[in-house]
Formats: C-alpha cells, sequence, structure tokens
C-alpha cells in the first residue's frame, strides 16, 4: 500500500488507514506483536497493536506549547539579529542570554517538561511534528551563542546542564517520534488482514522508528554538539598552556562545523521526508529553523569581514 496514492481531497477514495482512528491506534502504539502465520506468501509476518493510548490532552495544552515554542523562536531570531547588528552591551546580554535562550536555565527545562508529556499533546497538532524542529531549535541556541565569562567557574555548570538537559531532550524526542514513525511505516507498507483494526501483513520485519525516515533526536548530531560544549568548558579551565589552548580550539572549531552541517542536513531532510499529518506545520517550522541558520551563517561572514578589514587596516 502506497501512502503516495491517497488525495485527501478526493473523498471518493478514502483507504482504511486513512481514518482517523485507525491512524491513531497507528501513530500511538508503542508495542508491535509478532504472530506466526501459515501463509507464507502473500503474509509472511503478521503484526498487531498491543499498547492502549491514554488519550490526548485538552486543546489548550497545545495551545500553550504551541505558544511557548513560537516566543522561544522569536527570542532567538531577535538575540541572532542583534548579533549581526553588533548593537549591545556584551556583558549585559550576555547575562541575558543565559536565561532567554531555549537552551539556557529557564527555558530548557519547560523544554524538557514539554517533551516528557509531549506524547499524548495530540490534540489540535501532533507533537511528533514540530517536536524535531523545538529539538532543533535547542541545538542551534546552543552553538550560535557563548554566554560564557573567561575562566568562570559558574560557566562550567551551566553548559554542563546544558549538555545534560540537551541530553535528555533527545530521549523524549524519540520516545515520541520513534512510535510515530513505526506507526506510519506499519500503515504505508503492509497490508490489512482483516483479523483486527490494527493487523497487518507485511513483507518484512517491523523495526522500531521504521525505514521510511531517518531522523533520529539520538544522533551524532547531538553528540558532537555536546563535544562542543564540552570543549567550551574546558577551553575555559586554568592553568593551560599556549599550545593547548590552540589544539582545545581547533578541536572545538572542527566539532562546531560538523555539528552545523548535520544540523542543516538533519532540517532539509525532515523536509524532503515530511510526514503526511500537519505537513504544512512542520514545513512553516522547519523552514523557520532554515532562517536561523542563515541568520548564523550571515553572522560567521560578517565576522570573517570585519577580521579581514581589522587585518588589512593593520
Amino acid at each position: 500500500m502506497n501512502r503516495q496514492l491517497w488525495d485527501p481531497r478526493n473523498p471518493a477514495f478514502q483507504p482504511e488507514w486513512a481514518l482517523e482512528d485507525t491512524r491513531l491506534i497507528f501513530y500511538k502504539c508503542t508495542r508491535w506483536q509478532v504472530e506466526e502465520t501459515m501463509d507464507t506468501i502473500s503474509c509472511p509476518y503478521h503484526y498487531f497493536c498491543d499498547s492502549n493510548y491514554p488519550g490526548n490532552y485538552p486543546p489548550a495544552v497545545d495551545i500553550l506549547v504551541l505558544l511557548f515554542a513560537t516566543s522561544s523562536y522569536l527570542t532567538t531570531l531577535v538575540m541572532m539579529v542583534l548579533d549581526i547588528s553588533r548593537r549591545r552591551q556584551q556583558t549585559y546580554q550576555s547575562q541575558c542570554k543565559r536565561y532567554l535562550l531555549p537552551s539556557g536555565p529557564l527555558f530548557l527545562p519547560i523544554i524538557l517538561f514539554v517533551l516528557a508529556k509531549g506524547y499524548r499533546i495530540n490534540t489540535i497538532f501532533p507533537l511528533s511534528c514540530i517536536g524535531p524542529a523545538i529539538l532543533l531549535l535547542v541545538h542551534i541556541s546552543a552553538l550560535s551563542f557563548d554566554t560564557g565569562i573567561k575562566k568562570d567557574v559558574k560557566y562550567a555548570f551551566f553548559e554542563a546542564s546544558t549538555v545534560s538537559g540537551i541530553l535528555h531532550a533527545c530521549i523524549y524526542l524519540d520516545s515520541i517520534i520513534l512510535p510515530y514513525y513505526t506507526g506510519l511505516d506499519a500503515l504505508v507498507a503492509s497490508n490489512f488482514s482483516g483479523e483486527c483494526v490494527s493487523c497487518v501483513c507485511r513483507k518484512e520485519h517491523l523495526v522500531v522508528g521504521g525505514k521510511l525516515i531517518s531522523y533520529r533526536g539520538w544522533s551524532v548530531t547531538t553528540f558532537l554538539i555536546a563535544g562542543v560544549l564540552c570543549s567550551r568548558i574546558i577551553s575555559r579551565l586554568p592553568e593551560h598552556n599556549k599550545g593547548t589552548i590552540l589544539s582545545i580550539k581547533r578541536f572545538k572549531t572542527l566539532l562546531e562545523s560538523s555539528s552545523w552541517i548535520l544540523i542543516i542536513f538533519d532540517c532539509i531532510n525532515l523536509i524532503m521526508q515530511s510526514p503526511p499529518e500537519q505537513p504544512v506545520l512542520q514545513i512553516a517550522a522547519l523552514s523557520s529553523i532554515l532562517v536561523l541558520i542563515c541568520l548564523h551563517l550571515l553572522k560567521m561572514v560578517c565576522s570573517w569581514v570585519m577580521k579581514w578589514h581589522s587585518l588589512h587596516l593593520k
């Protein structure tokens, strides 16, 4: 069964998996059970959902989450623009960044709480759609803004808590999107057997996360970003000679460049592999993330131009 054959604008053709109740069962299933089948030719693997979904939160919860995510994005956008324009007081804004960024000590715990409860945020929009964009927003804010003061002990605790928060956010996000991706694979790459609502026949094994969408929160991108933050902590530790500091800076630059490349790849990959649920909202959220990436690249270009101009004057 191919999902591209279904046109939601054509009421004359409504396959069984297009029904809302059926899709909810598949997208929210956390445990798939395989059972023996006598038909090894047309139904070599027979699966059914062996878990119950507790239900959605009220619509007000979805609205609050959407407003919070929007405010976090706008805050990051404004700070990036201010960084490019260079119209700021360095010390004052460094303190503000610590608390107003999505990766800061105020917003990041709220994001963790939202992702931890995000499995049931599904009334107006499923968090499985914009959850990856929220995590990418945290990644970008952590990479774009280095708010620490040189050899500040409190900075080490701040960055360590950020690393821990990002790792937990990835785990919570995977607990939301992996059942959704698994159910999506079970829907579009299987045939209904008719034994039950969720009973399907497959030609191959059903794997966790499916094979249609490759994005994962717990990935190489996450570990590279954690490495960048850890290298920032190490570079601010006292009693480093010049050679060691230079090596750490080169290593940190390599990690940052690799992290940005993977973030861009993840964002484009998610846009190209947009799942069928709320595609307009997903593309809008990921496009806004691309705007932040472009602003960061613009900031890097401006920084290089200013350094080149400074060296030319000298």
